[in-house]
């Protein structure tokens, strides 16, 4: 209780009277302020907001107000000076030689009532939700007001929706309000996404001109031209009688010389619109006559239909995110396979290493791990086309050392270590709903555990059982339809920090350690057999190292030695069972990195 009871030096020294004193005139009570101990402006970090909140209560107390916005039936008294503070189209209205300057009462046309009270009550607050229900009549509205910040709000919800059912419908929505970035966005990923895109309905209904658009993309994202066609007939057939007219003006943008040249044969020419239509046999003609040709003389004979498409997609990247050197980092580093070099993208927001990486929907999602300090929930989500990073909604549990993939559209977090024990448990985040869910437990406590998905089905591979004290051969499965984990057959040596990924339908696991061992040796699970076998050794060896495929080949890069962390990269051909040393290394060796490939923007 000490110093509750101090003389204030302006308290009379006498208690003789019980009456109040008053302070003589002639004392000089002012304090003496010493020279050079000036103290910064004080600034109330709170002050910006507790004006605002007053504000908005005596908008609802209608005090004050000098302006009734008026939508449909919808009437609401509001302050011109907020108004004008928070949007341009109000500035402008209220401090130009408008007849609405002077108005106490305005009606705004073409504004959603209910859009416009959610404005509103952003303009006052700073918050508004965005849903599925809203964001069509909200996003027009605060376009038209120019509530820039609740535009690009509904701009980056549209663009977390995104999916080969939808992306066509949002591209154009964007492209109507003028939503420039949406629209470069959802143009690119319905490119990217295209032999998906082309089974939904949005697809299907286009009109002739905007399919041809669309297929005419040098960047459309297939695997063959094939492709290409199948989906122009898929779009005719589905409405024949109206649309065989346009298998002329289709096929033009279809680059048959780049098809198999057996499948145009037994495919192509035998189609009966094809055939009806001497057009289509002119292209069918400019096909045959390029496959004649020798391979040095095809890149002289030069025709919109010669020009290649990229026959694996767009060039593709690799993302180390973040990891252990020797403590967390944020650091992010990219390698361009096209280029063969390095370079820094945006770190992320906070350090993170021992994090699980996904990518969905054009997203890259930095799942849990550990901060330096903590173990944690949270997820850190990279835009590649803004390089730039966001969060997301956290896990129900914190996990470090955990598994990460993604299966039907949903992105899983299994096992791991949540600083007090290893976890059996897993979870799935439900992209569409935005949040997390529970789903069944493991039969056991598994951290430092690898994941891959094949054939619709969720492995988790080997780990440590911090129960038991051991690092672990087992593998289970989990099935999404049934909800089961189910034990499959255990790999042929024990592996905690082991890296997974996915060739061929062949599950991989690579490196990993048995207590003070370090492996270099690699197996792969074959789901059919239910049997492992083992391939070649890498030519270090590696724990905690991030594992993943481009094309048919398998990259390991970085991880640790056991006693340092590496900054090379090996790269794994299955077709002639050896691994090569990339020739170029990480600018910063690291283990604990997610890793993943990526398409490379274009924008």
């Amino acid at each position: 209780m000490s110093g509750e009871h101090e003389h204030s030096p302006l308290s009379s020294s006498s208690s003789s009277s019980s009456t109040p004193t008053t302070v003589m005139s002639s004392i000089d009570v002012k304090p003496k302020i010493l020279c050079g101990r000036e103290r910064p402006v004080y600034k109330h970090a709170q002050h910006a907001h507790k004006a605002f909140e007053s504000l908005n209560e005596m908008r609802r107390m209608g005090l004050l107000c000098d302006v009734c916005l008026v939508a449909g039936d919808l009437e609401l008294h509001c302050h011109k000076s907020v108004l004008a503070a928070c949007s341009q189209y109000f500035f402008a209205m209220f401090t130009n030689e408008m007849s609405e300057s002077k108005a106490s009462r305005i009606v705004l046309l073409e504004i959603d009532p209910s859009a416009l009270s959610l404005l509103i009550d952003f303009v006052y607050t700073s918050e508004i939700h965005v849903t599925e229900d809203n964001v069509q009549t909200l996003l027009p509205a605060a376009n038209i007001l120019q509530v820039t910040e609740v535009r690009e709000a509904c701009c980056e919800f549209l663009q977390a929706q995104l999916h080969p059912s939808n992306s066509l419908g949002i591209r154009d929505f964007a492209d109507l309000h003028a939503c420039t970035d949406l629209f470069n966005y959802a143009q690119t990923y319905t490119e990217q996404h295209f032999t998906d895109v082309v089974h939904y309905d949005e697809f299907l209904s286009m009109g002739v001109e905007a399919v041809c658009k669309l297929i005419s993309s040098d960047r459309l994202t297939v695997s063959s031209e094939e492709q290409v066609y199948e989906a122009v007939m898929s779009w005719v057939h589905h409405n024949l009688p109206a649309r065989q007219e346009y298998v002329e003006q289709l096929l033009e943008n279809v680059r048959l010389p780049l098809m198999n040249q057996e499948y145009i044969v037994q495919k192509v020419e035998e189609e009966p619109l094809v055939k009806a239509n001497s057009r289509c046999k002119d292209y069918l003609i400019e096909a045959m006559k390029y496959h004649l040709l020798k391979t040095d003389q095809k890149p002289l004979y030069k025709t919109p239909r010669t020009q290649p498409r990229n026959p694996i997609g767009l060039p593709k990247v690799l993302l180390v995110i973040g990891g252990q050197a020797p403590k967390a980092i944020r650091s992010v580093e990219c390698y361009d396979f096209q280029e063969e070099r390095w370079y820094q993208l945006a770190e992320m927001p906070s350090r993170r290493c021992r994090c699980g990486v996904a990518v969905l929907n054009g997203l890259v999602y930095a799942v849990g791990g550990f901060n330096g300090s903590l173990r944690v929930r949270s997820i850190d989500v990279y835009d590649p086309l803004k390089d730039t990073w966001n969060s997301c909604p956290s896990m129900e549990a914190r996990r470090s050392t955990l598994g990460v993939a993604v299966l039907n559209g949903n992105i899983y977090a299994v096992g791991g270590f949540d600083g007090a024990a290893g976890l059996d448990t897993a979870e799935y985040f439900d992209v569409r709903a935005g949040h997390w869910k529970s789903m069944a437990s493991m039969s056991t406590r598994r951290s430092s555990v690898g994941v891959g998905v094949v054939g619709g089905l969720l492995y988790a591979v080997g780990g440590y059982d911090g129960a038991s004290r051991q690092c672990l051969s087992s593998v289970e499965c989990y099935s999404p339809l049934c909800d089961v984990w189910s034990n499959v057959a255990e790999m042929s040596c024990r592996r905690s920090g082991a890296g997974v990924g996915v060739v061929d339908g062949l599950l991989y696991a690579v490196g990993g350690h048995d207590g003070p061992l370090v492996r270099k040796s690699v197996e792969a699970y074959n789901p059919e057999s239910n049997s492992w076998s083992a391939v070649a050794d890498m030519h270090m060896s590696r724990r905690n190292a991030g594992v993943v495929a481009n094309g048919n080949k398998l990259y390991v890069v970085g991880g640790d030695d056991g006693s340092s962390n590496l900054g090379s990269v090996e790269v794994y051909d299955p077709s002639t069972n050896k691994w090569t040393l990339l020739q170029s290394s990480m600018m910063t060796g690291r283990s604990y990195a997610g890793v993943t490939v990526i398409e490379r923007p274009l924008i």
